[in-house]
């Protein structure tokens, strides 16, 4: 056993020092309530930063998608097209409006959608007679998907696409901020992503008219009336305003985390590439990610298989992850139609059986980045 100073994290929040002035304002002035000026301000320094027209702030990624779907006019028994190598929050969202998912593999690529395995979906549906309300693309571990080709197949068909940019808040794709790539832009704040609001998330758009219902159906779709009125059903999804302010701070050095968490994706690359069956994630031509996770999968003729590296890191009080399982293969979507990469050859459940995701902390120190190199390397040579 390796010693470790302390317990390192997968991804850890990282307070940048700028949060409390917000926070201890909105305390001062009593503004504790949903509302407020933190929180209208995030929506506006948000929009700015990816250059949209205008965000909604909420409680969760998951909510914002949500919120995008409702937008989409998803309803029951509506199919909606969604990447199955993700996290499950990103389909949830599918069954709380009676709709059904469908689940399409990523491409080796970039790990996100399969643009050949999207044209197949839209091909039989649109033979079945029933094409698709909604496509959700994900953004995997911080890299953009292929925009472009995915984006064509949408605008043939007519059908709208939502960007679940939940991990790659900061990359970037041909020059254009992830967020902006689809109808609709969710993000998350959750502890673990690049910036935090403890709990929280975003919807971006340009359709201002689009936005303005979903802020009203956020916020319990309350009428304009003294009394309460409620003509339509709503959801209480609005982000405090308290929360707003600690991402207020966190926004401020977003650039510095990718940057630190780039830097410590090329330390891991460095000290284990030439290892004989480690491969990482790739970053595509296209864009630049923001590498919220270092991902690399291990080959047959690896020493040692992904549980057994993680239960090693796990005996030093070191967490690391496999890669998301996919939705296709979770117990609750059982049964549900999936559409792999090529005929017979899934890429999600290759990947997930292979996948080992490290320590990528934007405050992980250099000195515990080499434990966890020597850790590694001590089990694989």
């Amino acid at each position: 056993m390796t010693d470790s100073p302390k317990q390192i994290y997968l991804s850890p929040p990282h307070m940048s020092g700028h949060e409390m002035a917000f926070v201890e304002e909105a305390f001062a002035t009593n503004w504790i309530a949903p509302c407020g000026p933190n929180q209208e301000a995030f929506e506006q320094e948000m929009a700015d930063y990816i250059g949209a027209r205008g965000a909604v702030a909420v409680s969760s990624g998951t909510a914002a998608i949500h919120l995008a779907l409702r937008l989409c006019g998803v309803g029951p028994g509506d199919v909606v097209l969604c990447s199955s190598l993700t996290f499950i929050g990103s389909a949830t969202p599918i069954l709380f409006l009676g709709a059904i998912p469908v689940f399409i593999d990523s491409e080796p690529e970039s790990w996100n959608m399969s643009p050949s395995a999207l044209e197949r979906a839209f091909k039989e549906s649109e033979s079945a007679g029933t094409l698709p309300k909604a496509v959700i693309v994900v953004n995997l571990y911080g890299q953009c998907a292929d925009y472009d080709s995915l984006k064509e197949i949408c605008d043939r068909y007519e059908v709208p696409l939502i960007e679940d940019a939940a991990e790659s808040l900061g990359a970037t794709y041909k020059g254009k901020a992830s967020g902006m790539l689809g109808k609709y832009g969710i993000f998350s704040f959750n502890g673990n992503k690049i910036i935090t609001t403890s709990g929280g998330g975003m919807l971006v758009s340009d359709d201002l008219e689009a936005l303005a219902k979903a802020r009203y159906w956020a916020t319990q779709a309350r009428d304009p009336a003294l009394h309460y009125e409620h003509s339509e059903l709503g959801y209480n999804y609005r982000m405090s305003n308290v929360l707003a302010g600690i991402g207020r701070g966190q926004l401020k050095v977003l650039a510095d985390r990718v940057q630190r968490r780039r830097s410590i994706f090329d330390r891991y690359y460095e000290a284990l590439h030439d290892i004989e069956g480690i491969e990482f994630m790739p970053e595509s031509s296209y864009g630049n990610a923001n590498r919220w996770l270092t991902v690399l999968t291990l080959g047959e003729n690896c020493k040692a298989r992904p549980l057994q590296i993680i239960q090693r890191l796990d005996d030093n009080d070191i967490e690391a992850r496999p890669v998301w399982k996919p939705l296709h293969l979770q117990p609750v979507f059982q049964g549900h139609n999936y559409y792999p990469h090529e005929p017979r050859n899934s890429f999600s459940d290759q990947v997930f059986q292979t996948g080992l995701c490290l320590p990528s902390g934007s405050n992980l120190e250099k000195e515990d980045q080499h434990i966890i190199i020597q850790i590694i390397q001590n089990a694989l040579t």
